[in-house]
């Protein structure tokens, strides 16, 4: 698993680089800048996933700097460090965007706990996003307790096995694509070969053995029914 990437915007070296030291002991990549510009430079050239960052600072402060990063679009979790006087900043910081704060003088433990918290949502967050992005698997078809792989020619009923004829296939997969929708058996026959429906009769046993391999009462049919005089459907479940 690649390092997470952290960013520590710190104008007192001692402090920064006594960070630096203890995060990169604990796995992560460290980047270090020393005021609110150069913080900006790093996140510009750099994949961060977390940033710790001094309210004060000369050139630009941190909630400047914290409020810049959030105008251009990154979401990274932001931590500021504070001292006790700066009360009314550290409320401001949250208000314009950071997802928390820490109080000088603070323990490294303290630090590392909340970092590691922060991590962990972004985390989960990315994984959402990316997962939100990527695009529906169109080639598996599920109704019910019923799974059709349009890619691998497969059929699984309740997780299990199912084998049908290429016929077979075609019709059930004409079906489960369109839940709800009643086909004529001359829509069935002209869609699947491909040619004017002349004798509807094979339509009528390739549903009868499909049933049979799909239903658990084939007299009773839960998915694949009739309805008379027009057609077929499967059920929507």
């Amino acid at each position: 698993m690649e390092a997470n990437r952290i960013l520590v915007v710190e104008d007192d070296k001692d402090i920064r680089e006594g960070i630096e030291i203890y995060l990169r002991n604990q796995g992560y990549v460290v980047f270090q800048a020393g005021d609110g510009v150069e913080g900006l430079q790093v996140i510009m050239q750099e994949e961060i996933h977390l940033a710790i960052v001094d309210i004060m600072m000369p050139r630009m402060d941190g909630i400047t700097m914290m409020m810049k990063v959030r105008d251009k679009g990154y979401d990274f979790p932001v931590i500021m460090l504070s001292a006790k006087s700066e009360e009314v900043d550290k409320i401001m910081g949250l208000n314009m965007g950071a997802d928390d704060y820490v109080t000088k003088p603070f323990t490294t433990m303290e630090l590392l706990a909340r970092v590691n918290s922060h991590l962990r949502r972004y985390s989960r967050y990315l994984d959402a996003v990316t997962k939100a992005a990527e695009p529906e698997n169109d080639t598996c078809h599920c109704l019910g307790g019923i799974e059709v792989n349009e890619e691998t020619v497969e059929v699984f009923v309740d997780g299990n096995p199912v084998k049908l004829t290429p016929i077979e296939f075609k019709i059930l997969l004409l079906l489960i694509k369109n839940p709800g929708r009643v086909f004529s058996a001359d829509e069935i026959y002209e869609r699947i070969w491909n040619e004017k429906a002349i004798n509807t009769d094979t339509i009528m046993v390739h549903i009868r053995k499909i049933r049979e391999k799909i239903e658990i009462d084939p007299k009773n049919p839960k998915y694949l029914k009739v309805v008379w005089g027009v057609g077929y459907k499967m059920e929507k479940q």
